[in-house]
């Protein structure tokens, strides 16, 4: 190569090196960012199942240690504490159950004196217009349920009313509200079995 040509070749090899170089800087830098937005969009989905009132921790940075999560209908993914000012207020439990349509995912919220205090839809794949109703903001049977408990309501009574329990059914969805109904008294059953390692034992963190 003549010097004529690698004095052309030279500036083409710089801008090379530092496209490349600006290039490898900004997907450093904006992995940070896409990654913190992810964090921050987990929470919000994650915590809307509990009042933001309620805790003034970081629950998902807070998991705590499942023994036995398999269930009599359900298998706990996880579980994470809430806590204010330092008390345990309340636990979220991640369940995995078959519904009508392949697996659904639910979270569910549980105060320290063992009471339901939310269930949200993480991911179904129920039928439309029927199952499928289940995640749809404020929907009024998963709300229903707020405030029951295993000291309110009898183990025999946690089945829907055409199975000889208390509580009615998401209409058109029978397997569905069994199975939902099913996995949030496994939840409460749990809790109650493991109520002192959940609110104030050992967590994974």
């Amino acid at each position: 190569m003549n010097r004529v040509s690698m004095r052309s070749a030279v500036p083409l090899l710089l801008i090379a090196v530092l496209s490349l170089g600006s290039s490898v800087i900004w997907q450093h830098f904006s992995a940070k960012d896409i990654a913190r937005a992810q964090q921050q969009l987990k929470a919000q989905t994650w915590l809307s199942v509990l009042a933001k009132q309620t805790y003034d921790n970081q629950p998902l940075q807070t998991p705590v240690a499942l023994d036995n999560p398999t269930l009599a209908h359900s298998q706990l993914l996880a579980g994470y504490r809430a806590t204010l000012a330092g008390q345990p207020s309340a636990v979220v439990l991640h369940s995995q159950l078959q519904g009508y349509g392949g697996a659904l995912e639910l979270l569910i919220a549980i105060d320290p004196q063992g009471r339901l205090l939310g269930t949200k839809v993480l991911r179904q794949q129920e039928t439309p217009g029927l199952g499928a109703k289940l995640v749809e903001p404020g929907n009024a049977w998963l709300h229903g349920l707020i405030g029951a408990s295993r000291e309110n309501t009898a183990d025999t009574a946690w089945a829907l009313k055409r199975d000889n329990g208390q509580f009615d059914q998401l209409a058109g969805a029978t397997v569905t509200s069994r199975a939902v109904i099913h996995a949030v008294h496994d939840a409460l059953r749990y809790f109650d079995e493991h109520r002192q390692r959940l609110l104030e034992g050992a967590s994974n963190d």
